[in-house]
């Protein structure tokens, strides 16, 4: 009898056992499988995550180019701003600008036509040397004058060196030859000019010499004294001789009262 009780209760003890084997293998199951499905519900919230914080780096990064270009952007148009003021301020010049341009046409036209003029007497009154050069140099003036594809800044400026080449000749010696008509007959004659103080004359024979008496308005011949010191004078204009101490019949301005 008693041996049949402890067999009883080995196999109650052993069903019992086994019980809680399967219980607790179960429960091992369902705690595996309750773990496998939060780590795969971390995995899915995790990917969420990352995924949201792309997106939000890629919005912040997006943020930032927005704002770079609109920072861009607006440095630009102030710089446009500035420049579309300049440029207003430029054209309001060039405007007054221009209606001083206008201005000084009418002042300064008549002024050069005057000074055209002026050189045309000038040239008549003075010592008769390169006359046809110097006259057409002043037809060349009063011509330019009329021609509308020329500025008024180009023709001031070819009446000023047509004035600065009267002033050199005040200052230099010069020899050439031209045709010199003395009683009626015409014959070609080595010129000296020395400055405007005097203008001489010595035939190709070396034989006649004259000079330009201004007050009478015509040539008159020189000693033959002179005649050397004209050919000495020709040379130095050449540059055939150095220059030296010529001697020379100078007619003395006289001076106003």
């Amino acid at each position: 009898m008693y041996k049949a009780n402890i067999a009883r209760w080995s196999i109650f003890g052993l069903l019992f056992s086994t019980m809680l084997t399967v219980q607790a293998q179960e429960s091992l199951e369902h705690a595996i499988e309750t773990q496998v499905n939060t780590d795969s519900a971390a995995r899915q919230s995790q990917q969420q995550i990352d995924n949201l914080v792309d997106e939000t780096t890629d919005l912040l990064t997006e943020y930032r180019e927005v704002l770079r270009q609109t920072q861009s952007l607006r440095a630009y148009n102030e710089q446009l701003e500035q420049l579309v003021n300049s440029q207003q301020q430029e054209l309001q010049s060039i405007d007054e600008q221009l209606i001083n341009i206008e201005t000084t046409q009418r002042d300064i036209v008549p002024l050069m036509m005057q000074m055209i003029e002026v050189m045309a007497q000038f040239v008549e009154l003075d010592a008769p040397f390169l006359p046809a050069e110097r006259q057409e140099r002043v037809v060349q003036l009063q011509a330019l004058m009329s021609r509308a594809d020329v500025s008024l800044a180009e023709k001031y400026r070819r009446i000023l060196e047509a004035y600065q080449v009267e002033t050199e000749y005040g200052r230099t010696i010069e020899a050439y030859q031209g045709t010199l008509d003395v009683n009626g007959q015409s014959r070609t004659v080595d010129f000296l000019r020395m400055g405007r103080v005097g203008l001489y004359y010595l035939t190709l024979d070396g034989m006649e010499a004259g000079v330009w008496d201004h007050e009478a308005g015509q040539w008159q011949r020189l000693p033959n004294q002179f005649t050397k010191s004209v050919d000495q004078g020709l040379k130095v204009a050449r540059r055939q001789l150095p220059p030296d101490l010529l001697v020379l019949p100078v007619k003395a301005v006289e001076r106003a009262e």
